[in-house]
C-alpha cells in the first residue's frame, strides 16, 4: 500500500509543477481597479498580461470572492455608439502582452459582495487553457492615482 501512495503522490507532484509551470508563463502586471462611488453595482479591472511560454496560453474566465460575477469586456464603437461586448477567450500568443486598459479591453466586476476602498487588494483568479489557474492582486486605486479615469462605460 505504501508503494501506491508513493506513486499517486509523485502523480500529483508531477501534475501540480505542470501547472504552476504554465500559469507561471503568464505574467500579470499592473492590476488595477478605480474606486468607485458607494453603493455602485459595477465596477472595471484592468492589468497587462505578457506571454512569457513559447506557447500560446488562453484565458477563458475570471472570478472573485469579493463580486458576484467577474466577466472579460471589450469596448467598441459601433453605428457612432460606444458599447461593451464580452470577449469569448483571450488568446495570448508568445512573447506577446494582452492589455486591459480604460477605453478598451477591461474586466467587468459586478455586484460587489462588499464595499471596495481604495488602497485596498481584491484577488482575481483567472481559469487558463488546460484547467489551469492564476491569481493576481489587483490594488484599488482613488481617482487622482487612477488618473481621473474610473469605470465610465455605458451598457
Amino acid at each position: 500500500m505504501h508503494a501506491l501512495q508513493r506513486v499517486l503522490a509523485a502523480l500529483l507532484l508531477l501534475m501540480s509543477v505542470n501547472v504552476a509551470h504554465a500559469a507561471g508563463s503568464l505574467v500579470i502586471t499592473d492590476a488595477w481597479i478605480p474606486e468607485a462611488p458607494p453603493g455602485a453595482g459595477m465596477m472595471a479591472g484592468y492589468l497587462d498580461m505578457k506571454n512569457s511560454s513559447d506557447q500560446p496560453i488562453a484565458v477563458l474566465s475570471a472570478k472573485s470572492a469579493r463580486f458576484g460575477d467577474v466577466s472579460l469586456h471589450q469596448s467598441i464603437v459601433e453605428d457612432g455608439m460606444a458599447r461593451m461586448r464580452p470577449l469569448k477567450d483571450v488568446v495570448i500568443e508568445p512573447g506577446k502582452t494582452f492589455t486591459f486598459a480604460p477605453g478598451g479591453n477591461h474586466l467587468m466586476l459586478m455586484d460587489p459582495v462588499s464595499a471596495v476602498a481604495s488602497g485596498e487588494l481584491i484577488i482575481v483568479e483567472f481559469e487558463l487553457s488546460g484547467g489551469q489557474q492564476l491569481q493576481a492582486s489587483f490594488e484599488v486605486r482613488s481617482a487622482d492615482k487612477a488618473g481621473g479615469d474610473g469605470h465610465e462605460h455605458h451598457h
